[in-house]
């Protein structure tokens, strides 16, 4: 398998290419790229074929989103982040996984033995435009999720299940999160944001900043201040103001309108 690595960081890549080495040592790693201009240049220059790309989402120069909008990359991607709020962007290109740093080998292995499964369903891959294709919407398949239902909550002595469509949101407050019902009631999860990013469908509920993940039903009025800053209203009300982070406003924005 001929793989590259996208990562601005030299020890991360050099991990990650150790880690590919143990679960096959005859992985071949045809280049560590740092950089989104870098990773434009290689594709558009070599013609060495390539299984798969691990690609870091922040890179020194731009975020490796623009590497797919510079290029006619095709080539399966598994994305290797620090960040979990670009997780339905990535879903959006040709991407096989979506690995949190730093790397769990198991996970890892996951992720790869995922391609490998899409390419066994495929066939013999070619390089032809209708096979690319092909491989392509079985990775759209292959990541249709099981998302959460319902939340068991352990309250004294009781358990009690509360449906995930009776959710209003999620907030994070003094290193404890909680979950809010639409009927006001406030209880402690145990789970944090991040993992919950990954368990709730991402068309119910968004990651608007660190502190607050919110359904679309749950927000009641947006108010527009300079610079575009976005202070939401909540239903039912929360304590502390909810603004949306600048980093997540456009992707926000993208999810009102889906």
């Amino acid at each position: 398998m001929n793989v590259i690595i996208i990562e601005d960081e030299n020890l991360t890549a050099k991990r990650l290419e150790s880690l590919l080495h143990k679960y096959d040592p005859a992985i071949t790693v045809l280049a560590q790229i740092p950089s989104v201009a870098e990773a434009v240049a290689w594709f558009e220059e070599s013609d060495r074929p390539v299984d798969l790309v691990f690609m870091d989402i922040h890179l020194e120069d731009d975020l490796g989103f623009r590497i797919f909008e510079q290029t006619h990359l095709t080539t399966p991607v598994i994305f290797t982040t620090a960040y979990d709020e670009y997780m339905i962007q990535a879903f959006k290109v040709n991407s096989i996984d979506y690995l949190l740093k730093p790397i769990n080998y198991e996970e890892l292995v996951g992720a790869i033995e995922k391609f490998k499964s899409l390419k066994k369903q495929f066939g013999q891959a070619t390089s032809t435009s209708h096979d690319i294709e092909t491989l392509l919407n079985l990775i759209g398949k292959s990541t249709q999720t099981d998302y959460k239902e319902r939340f068991m909550i352990t309250i004294g002595t009781k358990i009690r299940s509360i449906e995930t469509g009776d959710i209003a949101y999620f907030y994070l407050e003094e290193k404890v999160v909680f979950l809010v019902t639409k009927d006001g009631l406030t209880l402690p999860v145990d789970y944090s944001l991040d993992k919950l990013t990954q368990v709730l469908n991402p068309r119910h509920f968004f990651r608007i900043s660190r502190q607050f993940l919110v359904s679309l039903p749950a927000i009641q009025t947006i108010h527009t201040f300079s610079a575009g800053k976005l202070k939401l209203d909540l239903t039912p009300k929360s304590r502390p103001e909810v603004f949306v982070s600048g980093d997540r406003m456009t992707e926000f924005k993208e999810w009102l309108g889906k």
